[in-house]
């Protein structure tokens, strides 16, 4: 589903500012996987999902969505093959635009011919307000709402669906909680294993939040300095808690995580 080998990435190469921020990377994510990603500031995990995206090209290496190889693809021409959700909650939305229009324009990029010009159906307005009654949020009854107006969790909830629309090869979840108060990240993180589960999806989420990436998903990496020093799936996984993470960062690293987020999520 997602396959990446032998990635480097550096930047300001050349430079006194030069730095490595993927050193030989391979990743290999099959069809429902559901992986999480912890690491400390700098650990090249926001790089990671920058070059899945297509927002970065690796210097050496190569990506491949669906057996596709998309390495040299710009993001609009790899967009279709993926959903993204963003940290900060306006990233995913057009807060000008209801959200109605928003999600009609999220719903158009699955045609080759976009529908918004010619105004919304009845059929798939029914469509919009049944998508937004599994969030549970009331949304489904402020579709003329303006997406500005909405608090920040429901912002990301309306994005987290609407990345879904292309049904996507590849859901890159991008620190989506980060900005949010704990009780709005409980609910989007719920509404999460509730969306990827029940779509199937192959997913990517990145977090500082160690107690987040051991609740959700069969598959959990851990990165440092570029690259990917430990990972875990299955029982072994289930089996993990915050301290035997921690411990395994020093065990492999010599340090511990020291003033880093991830530490202050436990």
């Amino acid at each position: 589903m997602l396959q990446l080998s032998q990635i480097f990435k550096v930047f300001n190469e050349g430079t006194t500012d030069e730095k490595a921020a993927l050193e030989n990377v391979y990743l290999d994510l099959k069809d429902g996987d559901f992986v999480t990603v912890i690491g400390s500031n700098g650990a090249g995990k926001s790089t990671l999902m920058n070059l899945i995206a297509g927002n970065l090209t690796p210097d050496v290496g190569k990506i491949l969505i669906d057996t596709k190889d998309v390495t040299r693809l710009k993001e609009h021409e790899r967009s279709k093959l993926i959903g993204r959700v963003f940290q900060d909650p306006m990233a995913g939305t057009a807060p000008s635009m209801t959200i109605e229009e928003n999600m009609a324009m999220a719903y158009s990029r699955t045609r080759k011919r976009s529908f918004i010009a010619k105004g919304v159906t009845k059929s798939r307005k029914m469509f919009f307000k049944e998508q937004l009654e599994s969030l549970g949020l009331g949304l489904e009854d402020r579709l003329n709402a303006k997406v500005g107006f909405l608090s920040g969790g429901e912002r990301q909830a309306l994005s987290l669906l609407m990345a879904t629309f292309t049904d996507p090869s590849i859901l890159l979840l991008d620190e989506h909680t980060a900005a949010l108060d704990p009780s709005r990240a409980e609910l989007i993180t719920d509404k999460t294993k509730e969306i990827v589960s029940k779509n199937e999806l192959t997913t990517l989420m990145v977090t500082h939040n160690m107690q987040q990436a051991l609740d959700l998903g069969n598959r959990l990496i851990m990165m440092d300095k570029g690259q990917i020093i430990f990972e875990a799936e299955g029982e072994e996984k289930q089996r993990l808690t915050v301290e035997r993470l921690l411990e395994e960062f020093q065990k492999i690293q010599g340090n511990q995580l020291a003033n880093d987020r991830a530490i202050l999520s436990h």
